[in-house]
């Protein structure tokens, strides 16, 4: 039977792979990925020569019947998402359960994940945390999800782009501004920030930049947590 490596990238970092991640894409006979020139770059760092296999969220289904009938010859197969770990608001989980339905063997080589990162550093003492990544693009369905998640009582941690992310504090001060967020953007990247307080303080530290990039991720607190600071801070 084959394996299947499932593999947590650096999300910004590349000092952050782990060893035995090299060493997995090392002995794989075949890279599948969810952008093959984003991991070509990776492993070409890592000066590993495989071939690579596409599987990303259109093509994920059709992409893991490819894969799986490699694994059916017995081959050894990696994959990663273009950065952290699969399966988090990236593709990943289809391949990961035909792999699994078919009788293979799939491991995890635990890594990076925007998730684990920004709930490290965020200081919520909330025991329940909702992972939801990615709302959706749509006003309406974007500010009826959020206040479900509101509505739960519970920390919730969100992914957004720099596009919308003005869109999502101003839904979230509207809708319920006291909550505690912790805005992380460009984690472990060479302009690396966080911002601590209010959607409406977020929101002003936000409009006096001259612009937004990269990739934000946002803990928001749960519904007894009180603020902690009365105005945003970057740490």
């Amino acid at each position: 039977m084959g394996l299947l490596y499932i593999i947590g990238t650096p999300i910004g970092n590349l000092g952050d792979l782990s060893r035995r991640a090299a060493e997995a894409f090392g002995a794989a006979d075949l890279v599948a990925c969810e952008d093959t020139r984003v991991t070509l770059r990776l492993l070409n760092h890592l000066k590993i020569k495989k071939p690579l296999l596409s599987c990303r969220a259109h093509n994920e289904n059709a992409a893991a019947g490819r894969l799986v009938a490699a694994l059916d010859e017995g081959k050894t197969i990696a994959y990663a998402s273009d950065a952290g770990t699969p399966g988090l608001s990236d593709p990943g989980a289809a391949l990961a359960a035909a792999a699994s339905e078919a009788g293979h063997t799939v491991l995890p080589i635990p890594g990076p994940s925007a998730f684990a990162a920004l709930v490290s550093v965020a200081g919520g003492r909330d025991k329940t945390v909702i992972f939801e990544g990615f709302l959706s693009p749509r006003a309406g369905r974007r500010r009826s999800r959020l206040r479900e998640l509101l509505d739960t009582g519970w920390a919730f941690v969100l992914y957004e782009s720099p596009f919308r992310v003005f869109k999502l504090l101003s839904d979230l001060a509207d809708l319920e501004g006291g909550r505690r967020i912790c805005l992380g953007r460009e984690m472990t990247k060479l302009h690396e920030e966080y911002l601590r307080g209010s959607a409406a303080e977020i929101l002003a530290v936000l409009a006096q930049k001259e612009a937004q990039k990269g990739e934000f991720a946002l803990y928001i607190g749960g519904g007894t947590e009180k603020l902690l600071h009365t105005t945003a801070n970057k740490r």
